[in-house]
C-alpha cells in the first residue's frame, strides 16, 4: 500500500452571515423555489409511499465473509463475523418537509448493535439525529473533521473525527475517511464542517462507501491506495445537469468504479427521497443499460432494501 498523502488542513472558516435567498443554501444556481416546491414537496405529498419493510434475516457469516443490508438512500449496514456497522442511518419518514416516497428496508428495532456507527456529513438526510439516538447503546461515532459537536449528545459513548485519509482501528477493523467531492455545511453555510467517504477493511475484505460525492479524480486515489473490493457508489440526484457538481449520475458510478479497481459495483442515494428532477426510478434502469452496454453487468449487485446479501 503506498503511503498516504499529508492530510488536508480543515477548510477555512468564513464568518457566518444570513442567507439573502434560498438558492445560497443551495450548490446550484438551477434551483428555482417555485419548482421545487411543485416536484419535491406538492407531488411528494400526493405520492403514496412504496415498498415495504421486512423482516431481515441476518446472515450467519464466516470469516472472509462480509454482508451488506441496504436501509435505503445512502443508509447501510456491514457485517463482518465479529463487527457490525451502521453507516449514514435514516429512518425518517420525513425531512421537514420532504416525504420519504419509499420506506425503509426494515425497523430500527430490527437492527443488530451496531460497534461503530460511521456518518459521512451532516446534511440532514444523511445525519438524522433523531435516528441516531433511537440506536443501541453503546457505540462508537466516526464522522469528519467539524461534525463531532453534532453528534455529541447524542448517546455516543466516543466520537471520533477524522480529516481525510486519516483512519481509526478498533480490533480487526479499520475505518479510513477519504475525499469526496460534495460540501459539509448542515445549515447557513457553516463550511467548517467536513465531509467524506469512508473505506473499510476486516479480516481481508473491503468495502468503501462514497459517500456523498460528484465524479472526481479522488476516485483514481483511493483505487490506487486500496483498490477496494466492494463499492458502494451513489447513482442519483443528478437532474439538472449542474447538480453533478456535488451528485453522480449512472454513468458517472461506472467511471468511477473503474477508477476504484473494485469487484462489485452496489448503488445507492436513489429511490427514497426526492431530491432532484428526475423520476425515482430512472437511475437503476439507467445504470443497468449502462453496464450492460459496457460489459460490467457481472459485476453489478442492486441491492433491495432490508435483503442481506454476503459478499
Amino acid at each position: 500500500m503506498k503511503p498516504a498523502p499529508a492530510s488536508p488542513s480543515p477548510p477555512h472558516r468564513p464568518r457566518r452571515r444570513l442567507p439573502r435567498s434560498l438558492k445560497e443554501l443551495t450548490p446550484t444556481t438551477a434551483f428555482s423555489p417555485r419548482a421545487y416546491f411543485r416536484e419535491m414537496i406538492w407531488k411528494s405529498l400526493l405520492t403514496r409511499r412504496q415498498g415495504q419493510r421486512r423482516q431481515p434475516a441476518f446472515p450467519r457469516l464466516t470469516r472472509g465473509q462480509v454482508g451488506i443490508t441496504w436501509i435505503g438512500h445512502a443508509s447501510f449496514l456491514i457485517q463482518w463475523p465479529d463487527s457490525n456497522l451502521l453507516i449514514d442511518p435514516n429512518f425518517a419518514n420525513w425531512l421537514f418537509l420532504v416525504k420519504r416516497q419509499k420506506h425503509a428496508g426494515l425497523r430500527i428495532r430490527d437492527l443488530p448493535q451496531a460497534d461503530l456507527v460511521l456518518l459521512t456529513h451532516a446534511h440532514f438526510d444523511h445525519f438524522h439525529k433523531p435516528t441516531l439516538r433511537r440506536l443501541l447503546s453503546p457505540r462508537i461515532a466516526v464522522v469528519p473533521w467539524g461534525v463531532g459537536d453534532l453528534a455529541r449528545g447524542l448517546g455516543f459513548d466516543r466520537v471520533i473525527e477524522l480529516e481525510w485519509w486519516e483512519s481509526f482501528t478498533r480490533g480487526p477493523l479499520r475505518v479510513t475517511l477519504t475525499p469526496c467531492q460534495h460540501w459539509g455545511a448542515r445549515v447557513l453555510r457553516d463550511r467548517h464542517r467536513g465531509y467524506g467517504g469512508f473505506l473499510l477493511e476486516s479480516g481481508g475484505r473491503s468495502v468503501y462507501h462514497a459517500g456523498d460525492t460528484a465524479y472526481f479524480d479522488g476516485f483514481q486515489q483511493v483505487g490506487e491506495r486500496f483498490a477496494p473490493e466492494i463499492a458502494l457508489l451513489p447513482i442519483g440526484a443528478y437532474h439538472p445537469e449542474s447538480f453533478r457538481c456535488v451528485h453522480m449520475a449512472p454513468d458517472d458510478a461506472l467511471r468511477g468504479f473503474r477508477d476504484l479497481q473494485a469487484q462489485w459495483l452496489v448503488p445507492m442515494h436513489y429511490g427514497s427521497f426526492r431530491l432532484s428532477f428526475e423520476a425515482l426510478d430512472e437511475p437503476p434502469r439507467r445504470l443497468r443499460t449502462l453496464a450492460e452496454q459496457q460489459g460490467l453487468t457481472r459485476h453489478l449487485r442492486i441491492l433491495e432494501e432490508g435483503v442481506p446479501a454476503v459478499f
